[in-house]
Order: C-alpha cells, then structure tokens, then sequence
C-alpha cells in the first residue's frame, strides 16, 4: 500500500461520496487527515467515521475563511503535505431551464471554491517547497453533457486550475493534478434513473459505474511518492466511458 506516514492532508467536502472515502483512503496509507464540510457536527461525524484527526465546518466559497482554516492546519499539525480540493456541487438543467442562482452556486463553489483551496495550500506548501495537490474535474467539462451546461463549464475551469497551477507552482516543488471521474455512485447520482444509470453501463467498455474508492485509490496515488514526476495531469476515472 502507498505510505504516507507522517504527511499531514487537508480534504475538502469530505463528509460524504469521493471525499469521504478519500479521506479513508489517505488515513488507511498512514496520513493525519483534516476533513471540512459546510456542517460542522456532519464533518466530525464523518472524521470519526474514518479515523480522520478532524472535522471542521468550511464554506470553501469564503476565501478569508479558507485561508484561515489551511494556515490553522498547518501551524498546528507543523507541516501540509496534501491537499484534495473536493468540495462541489451539481445541480443539472436544459440550457432554457437554468436558473441564475444555480450559475452562482456551481461557479462560486466548484471555480472560486477549488481556487481558494489551491491558493492557500499553495502559500502553506511554499515554506517546505514540497507538497502534493489534487482537484476534482469531470469527465463532463472535457466533453460536455446535455442538461449539464453550467456544471461542466465549471468543471472545465477546474482542470484548467490544475493545469496553470502546475506550471507556476512545479518550481516550488509543488505538483498538481486533477482527477476526472465518469459516472460515479455517489449523492449526487443518487438520483440518476435506473434507465440512466443502464444507459452509463453499456457505454462504459468495463461494464459498471464507478465506486467512490475508485476514485479515492486513484488521489491516494497521485499524492504519493509514487507520482512524484506526475504534475498538470488531468486522469480520467470513467471505466473507458470516454473512448
């Protein structure tokens, strides 16, 4: 199993789906692991879950707050090896039927939220010149999706986070990925039909969706050693769906 014994992370939106089970993931490789979540006593119920060493409450669309809480976990833990900036919302519409306030949510939380947290682990990651940070893409913002519109433009900007911080931030030896699932068995696909979730399976050459570890197995490389020449990828996670 990859170690990461004695590297400290921060996982963002880890209280459920992907984060969570990425928080698992880099507790079981031996990481001390800080979860946040927009409710508090659901993020310290979820780093009981996982044995993760905290839960706090952040709303990563609140810059000063997201500055604070990564400086805070940084001072007190000494160090900040790894940061998954996961925290992200969906919310799906046919291009007649968006909303304005759903443009805001998706944009403030999946764009401005992810480049706050990249932002400030960078700063934290800056003193030791080391550190590894992961974003969430989606198969969606490299090709698009109908009734997706605004969830994949947001997506697409991420992957571009992850590309433009790699080439500024390699220098300081800090590396950045993004991850891009496919069609995932998480909340947010809950509510897929049983027709839709059929439909994903026959187009997906490994013949099933995917699994929140699946995606968990695939940061906890990225963030170790083992992708140590690995920066500015974006790695899909979709069982072939894209071929």
């Amino acid at each position: 199993m990859t170690d990461l014994a004695g590297r400290v992370a921060l996982v963002t939106g880890g209280t459920r789906g992907i984060g969570l089970a990425t928080a698992g993931a880099l507790v079981e490789a031996g990481a001390t692991v800080v979860l946040t979540g927009r409710d508090e006593s659901r993020a310290k119920e979820a780093a009981t879950a996982v044995g993760a060493a905290a839960g706090l409450a952040l709303d990563v669309t609140d810059a000063k707050a997201v500055s604070t809480l990564v400086r805070g976990v940084a001072k007190e833990h000494g160090r900040l090896d790894v940061v998954v900036a996961n925290a992200g919302v969906m919310e799906d519409a046919l291009l007649g039927m968006i909303r304005e306030e759903s443009v805001s949510t998706t944009l403030n939380t999946n764009v401005a939220g992810t480049l706050h947290t990249v932002q400030a682990a960078a700063r934290a990651m800056m003193r030791k010149k080391t550190g590894a940070i992961v974003v969430l893409a989606s198969v969606v913002g490299e090709y698009g999706s109908a009734g997706q519109t605004v969830y994949a433009a947001s997506k697409a900007a991420v992957a571009n986070i992850a590309r433009s911080a790699a080439k500024e931030l390699g220098r300081s030896g800090i590396r950045v990925n993004a991850v891009a699932p496919g069609v995932i068995e998480t909340d947010l696909t809950a509510g897929l039909s049983d027709e839709a979730k059929a439909d994903n399976v026959a187009k997906t050459p490994l013949g099933r969706l995917g699994t929140a570890q699946d995606v968990a197995k695939a940061i906890r490389f990225l963030v170790s050693d083992d992708a140590a020449f690995v920066t500015g990828q974006v790695l899909g996670i979709d069982g072939g769906l894209v071929l």
